[in-house]
């Protein structure tokens, strides 16, 4: 059974930080690249970050790129989203899915996942003070 998990989000304050995690299982984790997708409050999907089988490539989104930091751990089948300096806009749902969404509009993506088995169930970040 395909499943991925993510967890680590909460209520945080503008500026800091949380570590999301994606546990995955059913699947052979090592082999595929992964992506992490937010969808905000009354928006569409956005795919913020992708990173390699191998870990060696990533991509960031403008939105976020040097404050959130992807890594994986193929021993453990875990994908990881470090978000650092977070802002209000950075409230959203966080999914992490199988495969490569850099290139992927919200309407495509939103029929990739939903009803998928390669899309977590998300986990919700809201930045408030």
């Amino acid at each position: 059974e395909v499943q991925l998990v993510e967890s680590g989000g909460g209520l945080v304050q503008p500026g800091g930080s949380l570590r999301l995690s994606c546990v995955t299982s059913g699947f052979p984790f090592k082999y595929v690249s992964m992506s992490w997708v937010r969808q905000a409050p009354g928006k569409g999907l956005e795919c913020i970050s992708v990173i390699t089988s191998d870990g060696n490539d990533t991509y960031y989104s403008d939105s976020v790129k040097g404050r959130f930091t992807v890594s994986r751990d193929n021993s453990k089948n875990t994908l990881y989203l470090q978000l650092n300096s977070l802002k209000p806009e950075d409230t959203a749902m966080y999914y992490c899915a199988k495969g490569n969404f850099r290139y992927g509009d919200a309407a495509s993506m939103e029929r990739s996942r939903v009803g998928s088995e390669w899309w977590g169930r998300g986990t919700q970040v809201t930045v408030s003070s």
